[in-house]
């Protein structure tokens, strides 16, 4: 028997008309129509579409491994994945997400890929300027790079890492707890002088505000409160003024050209304004329960060594003196001894005074009751004493009717006048 083979993928509908002839010579003659769909050119029973190889999936080169068909080696850039290539984007561009060796892009493998990287520099040194992630290092990534001198991964410019810098006067950040402000200049006649806020008597003289700034809380220079010291300005110029009672009132003891007359009273006085005191300056002063050494010495010959003397006594911060007297200054030291009734009468004032048992006075006339301090209660406003002992001022005694023994929150005060 004789077989036809006609190849089915070049009729879509073949009639075939076969002869069989067999052993007895009986012709018989048999007519069948075979319908064939599209296949694969493979020669298989399967005919879907495929490769045309022969095997099952391939590329059509006989080989099993998938390629272009052509049983040749895979070739990187002709724009197919082949072989051990990752990628083939079939461009010579290196820079891009598949580089020339037909490898995915990396980070670093020491080539910037664009759109991907940002840098690459092929190492794994992270605080190079371009991190392991290949970004470029900037402030604030927490890791020092480049010229930073620190990196502390925020953005608070206040505290002791400040835009990736250790935090200076000057610099334009306020460094907190160090700082009361920073202007970032080094004008130091505006509101932040040297990182602090300015004020009176910093050294500086802030434009508009001072008149000058020497640096000193002394009222009694050239610059007083920040500004030139004038008369009536309330405070008293040292070597140019007499006194400064800050008003413009001509006969109140302090002219208006801050020329003094002199604050005189007979007898002893009570509630006096320390603003009254005119002409007077003080030369000593010490609290009810402090002890002052060398009073001879010291206190009233050298300090306090006007030919006029004042003694008086105030609760600490009074504006007014409770008591006080004044006398020339032989009535107010004349040695009158320890006795307990001893007195030496001058300006209407009962004075005693000894370094080594007490000073002190009473009204003119009124006797004293000394031991060692006065303790006499006849008119007692009228009354100061103050022990001694020891060529010292010791405690207190007595500011008026008030006995202070060892009460600091009252003070003892010698003026002196020319």
């Amino acid at each position: 028997m004789t077989r036809l083979v006609a190849p089915i993928a070049l009729f879509p509908a073949l009639v075939l008309t076969l002869g069989c002839t067999d052993d007895a010579g009986a012709d018989a003659t048999t007519t069948f129509t075979m319908t064939s769909a599209p296949g694969d050119g493979d020669g298989d029973m399967s005919e879907t579409a495929g490769d045309g190889d022969g095997d099952p999936a391939g590329d059509g080169d006989g080989d099993p491994t998938t390629g272009d068909g052509d049983g040749d080696p895979a070739l990187c850039g002709d724009g197919l994945v082949e072989g051990d290539e990752e990628c083939d984007d079939g461009n010579p561009t290196n820079g891009d997400a598949c580089t020339n060796a037909c490898t995915a892009a990396v980070c670093g493998d020491g080539i910037v890929h664009e759109g991907v990287e940002m840098c690459d520099d092929g190492n794994d040194v992270n605080d190079d300027g371009c991190t392991n992630m290949c970004m470029s290092g900037t402030c604030g990534d927490g890791m020092l790079q480049g010229d930073e001198e620190c990196d502390d991964g925020n953005d608070d410019h206040t505290d002791d890492c400040a835009a990736c810098r250790v935090p200076i006067c000057g610099d334009g950040y306020i460094w907190a707890g160090n700082e009361q402000c920073d202007d970032g200049n080094g004008d130091d006649t505006d509101d932040c002088i040297a990182c602090l806020s300015a004020t009176c008597g910093d050294g500086y003289v802030h434009a508009l505000l001072e008149e000058c700034d020497d640096g000193n809380f002394e009222n009694t220079d050239d610059c007083a409160t920040c500004f030139n010291a004038v008369c009536g300005d309330g405070h008293v110029h040292a070597g140019v003024e007499e006194c400064d009672d800050g008003n413009e009132v001509d006969d109140d003891g302090c002219a208006n050209d801050c020329t003094a007359s002199l604050y005189w009273a007979v007898g002893v006085q009570t509630n006096v304004s320390a603003q009254a005191l005119t002409g007077w300056t003080e030369c000593w002063s010490g609290l009810y329960g402090t002890p002052s050494p060398n009073l001879s010495n010291t206190i009233l010959s050298q300090n306090c060594t006007g030919s006029k003397l004042l003694e008086a006594c105030r609760q600490v911060g009074s504006p007014t003196y409770a008591v006080l007297a004044m006398g020339d200054r032989a009535d107010v030291l004349f040695p009158t001894g320890n006795g307990v009734n001893a007195t030496h009468q001058g300006n209407g004032v009962a004075w005693y005074y000894s370094n080594s048992h007490s000073m002190g006075f009473a009204q003119g006339g009124n006797s004293v009751d000394r031991n060692s301090c006065d303790v006499d209660n006849v008119n007692p406003q009228f009354r100061m004493c103050w022990h001694t002992g020891g060529d010292a001022i010791t405690s207190g005694y007595r500011c008026g009717g008030t006995f202070l023994n060892g009460n600091n929150g009252w003070e003892r005060k010698i003026f002196h006048a020319p």
